[in-house]
């Protein structure tokens, strides 16, 4: 059982910046993925990003491109989330959700954007973009 923890979200203004944080521990394997994922009410969960140990490749889905990145710390025991230039359609709660072990080229494939596909979730953290 892999155990995720998200923070960091919270109320910004539009064009403001938020990191959101995925702590993960209890992997058994020496690889892990993390992805990104956002659901806004009525809406369909989002992939938002993805980056993996295995093969060091990161993937910014397009909502997110040219504003968002997706970082691992040195030790590799965290994931961030990098919102910039944030708009009111991000609002939006955001989980991180893992895959252990992944298969090789897993964050750069169509795979890597299917909920179901991932094997723990985070509860999510709320993202608000207002004035």
């Amino acid at each position: 059982q892999v155990q995720l923890a998200e923070s960091g979200g919270g109320l910004v203004q539009p064009g403001g910046s938020l990191r959101l944080s995925c702590a993960a521990s209890g992997f058994t394997s020496e690889h892990y993925a993390i992805g990104w994922f956002r659901q806004a009410p009525g809406k369909e969960r989002e992939g938002v990003a993805c980056i993996s140990s295995r093969d060091r490749h990161r993937y910014i889905t397009d909502s997110g491109r040219g504003r968002f990145n997706v970082s691992r710390d040195n030790a590799e025991n965290m994931v961030y989330l990098q919102m910039n230039n944030l708009k009111p359609e991000d609002t939006a709660l955001y989980y991180c959700a893992a895959k252990s072990p992944p298969p090789h080229y897993f964050c750069s494939g169509f795979i890597a954007r299917l909920p179901g596909e991932y094997d723990s979730w985070g509860r999510g953290t709320q993202v608000t973009v207002s004035s």
